[in-house]
């Protein structure tokens, strides 16, 4: 990057962070360079960065690719579709970014990759993304140089990125609004008797929670079929239009790709960063989610395995920890490994050691 920004026409005091973390994430973007256009209107560019040399296409999943890293050739994210998601964090959450109308333009520098004819990261089915976070290949410095003096013609000595990362955590009105109309209307997920009787009460806590800033834990209990998903994706969709910054949780990548689409049915969507890993918690900032709610949460573990690496001390009290309000919905009957650990009373005792006040629902 340091021989990309060697331009004269490239403000030597353009804002510059690198690894900055995203505040409710473990995640980390690679480079970010900030400034404004020649009407003074205010920009952020968004890079990531991969030292790829090869890569597949995985023709049946949604922006996904194989290539070697970490040892082994492993299936990732497009990294087009991972610049667009960080971008996409931040303007969804980031209420200085929103209010201050800062333009994020994401992009991704495969600095190592020679781009063939046909190029696989630039297939029809990849298309999508592409468009909105372009790529930039090795040789293609002049390219990415051009890309950034679109956006960045006077620097700002920082400014914009103090602003960014001074930003309060809350959802924006475009997100508030899709999530809601992606419910309404979709009698997948109607509630029933005791299912709104337990919404309308966690409804209220979490509301509660967010006024007073003390914690709650709520522990939904339920066998299956009682739709505890149901009033997981309605807290969801009605607790993130009160403006809170709210988060479904669970151990199955599966089960959360899934809702993703039965909400969105599209590949590209931005509610991503709602649906998270059980493991995504191990670094999180206390009480860092206004609501976390937990469903299967009969699956959580002790430690969460990154690959060979085994991260955090316990997911139960990582939950709490990083979340104002927590909604643990559970079947203890359901645990199906020695490793599942997700109980009444570890959530109760990680909760009363948190200060987190417990109410149990039936």
């Amino acid at each position: 990057m340091y021989k990309v920004l060697t331009d004269d026409e490239i403000p030597d005091n353009a804002g510059i962070a690198i690894e900055y973390n995203l505040p409710q994430t473990a995640k980390r973007v690679d480079f970010i360079i900030s400034g404004y256009d020649e009407k003074q209107n205010s920009h952020a560019i968004i890079i990531e960065l991969k030292q790829w040399e090869s890569v597949e296409a995985i023709r049946w999943m949604d922006n996904i690719v194989r290539t070697y890293v970490a040892g082994a050739k492993r299936n990732v994210v497009h990294p087009s579709y991972q610049a667009w998601s960080y971008a996409s964090i931040i303007q969804d959450y980031n209420r200085n970014v929103q209010m201050g109308d800062i333009a994020l333009h994401p992009c991704a520098y495969l600095h190592n990759y020679h781009k063939v004819a046909p190029e696989v990261l630039e297939s029809e089915q990849y298309q999508d993304v592409v468009e909105s976070a372009p790529l930039f290949f090795r040789g293609d410095v002049p390219k990415l140089r051009e890309f950034i003096k679109k956006y960045v013609k006077s620097g700002d000595d920082k400014k914009l990125l103090y602003e960014i990362d001074t930003g309060r955590i809350k959802p924006s009105k475009s997100l508030q609004n899709s999530i809601k109309s992606m419910l309404d209307g979709n009698q997948e997920f109607v509630m029933l008797d005791e299912q709104k009787v337990a919404y309308e009460q966690i409804q209220t806590t979490a509301l509660k929670c967010a006024k007073d800033h003390k914690k709650c834990t709520n522990i939904v209990k339920g066998g299956p079929g009682t739709g505890k998903t149901v009033i997981a994706m309605n807290l969801l969709a009605r607790l993130t239009n009160q403006e809170l910054f709210v988060q479904y949780v669970t151990k199955n990548g599966t089960s959360r790709h899934v809702y993703e689409k039965k909400l969105t049915g599209h590949k590209k969507n931005r509610i991503h960063a709602m649906f998270r890993s059980s493991g995504q918690y191990t670094d999180a900032q206390e009480n860092i989610v206004d609501v976390v709610l937990c469903d299967e949460a009969h699956r959580l573990t002790e430690k969460t395995q990154n690959g060979p690496v085994c991260k955090g001390e316990n997911q139960i009290k990582e939950l709490i920890k990083g979340s104002l309000c927590n909604v643990f919905f559970i079947d203890e009957s359901q645990r199906v490994t020695l490793a599942d650990i997700g109980s009444i009373n570890q959530i109760r005792n990680w909760a009363e050691k948190l200060g987190s006040q417990v109410s149990v629902l039936e």
